[in-house]
């Protein structure tokens, strides 16, 4: 079943979103993930379904922590969606206030993860124990229970969370054993992020570019090997640089580093070279002498920064080489900024990638920025109109990527 094949009329419609918005004083810093879940939200209540809307924030780990609570997100829901919103302050006793909701009407729940059955991970019991695998066990059975209980709440299954589709949680695989496949559909966005993600592996325009930025190489090594496969070129940017530069023996002040992934780094470089891809990494840097925008500055080589100091940003050289890699792609992914863009003296590197993708799309090249971070760039740079899709999921997307099949995908179409 197929969301607009679906007739929501009379019906309650039990989504998962992903509204694991950054919250700055309990405010809303960036909605994207909010908006991109509207097109979904707004279809069934126009069909005159009931909606129930669930979904997580932040780690809290299966306890209950105020400031991760989706109550203070609210007011600006139902902003968006033009309707009010009714709030469950417990996600998993909300059987009345579901029971309760006529067409048209707006349920939002609870952070989900308040539940550690919603992760399904066993809390307070030490790994590769035997404790733990039965621990693991039981949870396995709890996490059924709490799947099957939201599930309770409506005729209807609708996964729109692709920020999480690459976990097998209660509310984004399990809850799908409980509806036939003509109760339950990947929303408009899940649709949309699924032709994303084909578009850029199915039908490559060469020459075709990644951008992997971020603090570490341990987290993006996966993505980072699957991709050296596929693309032509491959810029490696961020905290990621001085691991690099530390496994040739440069020196790199007080900046970010895993000391015990110096051979990984080595290894992708082989990698690249066995592939033929052409690695584009940064040869200055912006060091600062604190972690804070108005700490004293200077530009150095990446592999020669001054004791004391640590790479902050990329430098106004490896801006240059990284706008001159991307002219010409056709085909750019970005995932990761170059530095430390939330400081605002720690922009430039980020901001040179953003503008040269931007001229690179306008000269038809299909561009597709995921991740948290990459989106807060062109957000913050003004350039979300100037790419040719942003994707709401990191992680979904680099798995997606990698060609591994997401759990919140396979629990819907089989």
């Amino acid at each position: 079943m197929t969301i607009s094949e679906c007739n929501f009329a009379g019906k309650k419609a039990i989504v998962r979103v992903d509204f694991n918005v950054p919250l700055q004083d309990g405010k809303i810093t960036d909605d994207t993930r909010i908006r991109g879940a509207l097109p979904t939200l707004k279809h069934i209540l126009e069909q005159g379904g009931a909606l129930i809307i669930m979904s997580h924030m932040g780690k809290p780990k299966g306890k209950v922590k105020p400031e991760l609570s989706l109550g203070q997100i609210k007011d600006a829901v139902a902003e968006a969606l033009g309707a009010p919103v009714a709030f469950a302050p417990d996600c998993a006793k909300a059987q009345e206030a579901a029971a309760a909701l006529k067409p048209g009407e707006v349920l939002l729940l609870e952070n989900l993860r308040y539940y550690p059955e919603e992760e399904g991970k066993p809390v307070g019991v030490e790994k590769g124990t035997p404790e733990y695998d039965e621990a693991k066990k039981e949870m396995k059975e709890r996490q059924k229970e709490f799947a099957k209980t939201l599930a309770s709440y409506a005729d209807l299954y609708v996964m729109d969370a692709f920020g999480t589709a690459h976990r097998k949680h209660a509310s984004t695989a399990v809850i799908a054993d409980y509806f036939d496949a003509d109760h339950k559909m990947l929303g408009f966005l899940m649709e949309k992020e699924v032709k994303a993600v084909d578009a850029v592996l199915s039908d490559i325009k060469r020459p075709f570019i990644a951008i992997m930025g971020g603090s570490k190489v341990s987290s993006k090594i996966g993505i980072i090997e699957n991709l050296l496969g596929k693309v032509d070129k491959l810029i490696l940017c961020g905290g990621m640089t001085y691991t690099f530069a530390k496994a040739h023996g440069g020196e790199i002040g007080n900046s970010i580093v895993e000391l015990d992934k110096l051979d990984v780094a080595l290894g992708v470089e082989e990698l690249a070279k066995k592939n033929n891809v052409e690695l584009v990494m940064a040869p200055d840097a912006v060091a600062a002498d604190a972690f804070a925008n108005d700490a004293n500055t200077q530009v150095c080589p990446a592999n020669a920064i001054p004791e004391g100091w640590e790479g902050l940003d990329a430098g106004p050289e490896a801006q240059k080489l990284f706008a001159d890699a991307i002219k010409g792609c056709k085909t750019i992914l970005w995932n990761g900024p170059a530095g430390v863009f939330e400081f605002d003296n720690f922009t430039a590197g980020s901001r040179a990638i953003g503008e040269a993708i931007a001229e690179a799309t306008a000269n038809g090249a299909f561009s597709l920025i995921g991740g948290g971070d990459s989106v807060a760039c062109v957000t913050k740079f003004g350039l979300t109109d100037k790419v040719s899709y942003i994707s709401t999921g990191g992680g979904a997307l680099l798995e997606a990527i990698e060609g591994k099949v997401l759990p919140g995908i396979a629990a819907i179409k089989g």
